[in-house]
């Protein structure tokens, strides 16, 4: 069936439940999981203030060390399961392009990510990365709700 499931973090309550079933799914299959994150890209000109409030070495390094910690977070579900699990950090603007190439570099043969479960307006002007995924991915994408 399922050989490397890829598990995309942001590090939500929504995405965090997503990772432990991702990994409860894989352990019972016997797959083995990749954690994935996306940072933004710095940018001088932005509306976050974040950016406009640190150096882009500052802020590549501020967001180099959230990323691994959701990273962490995800490894340490898997290592407690018994299931192996790498770990990848990328730096994209479009989280769902980098969750679609990392699952694709990495051979993995199904994504499970977290959907927040916005709807109405909110949800069409926030967008959604899972809804992005699930468009574009020739990848089979499982839901976690």
């Amino acid at each position: 069936m399922y050989k490397r499931i890829l598990l995309p973090t942001d590090g939500s309550v929504a995405s965090q439940r997503a990772i432990q079933s991702g990994v409860d799914f894989a352990r019972s299959i016997g797959a083995e999981v990749v954690a994935m994150t996306a940072t933004p890209e710095f940018h001088a000109l932005t509306a976050n203030a974040e950016m406009l409030e640190q150096t882009r070495d500052e802020y590549l390094a501020a967001s180099r060390a959230s990323g691994q910690r959701l990273l962490d977070q995800a490894a340490a579900v898997a290592r407690d399961a018994g299931v192996p699990c790498t770990v990848v950090q990328v730096v994209s603007d479009e989280p769902y392009e980098a969750i679609i190439a990392t699952a694709r570099d990495k051979l993995c043969d199904l994504i499970v990510m977290a959907s927040h479960g916005r709807r109405g307006i909110k949800g069409l002007l926030l967008g959604s990365e899972t809804q992005k995924v699930l468009v574009h991915s020739a990848i089979p994408v499982l839901v976690h709700r």
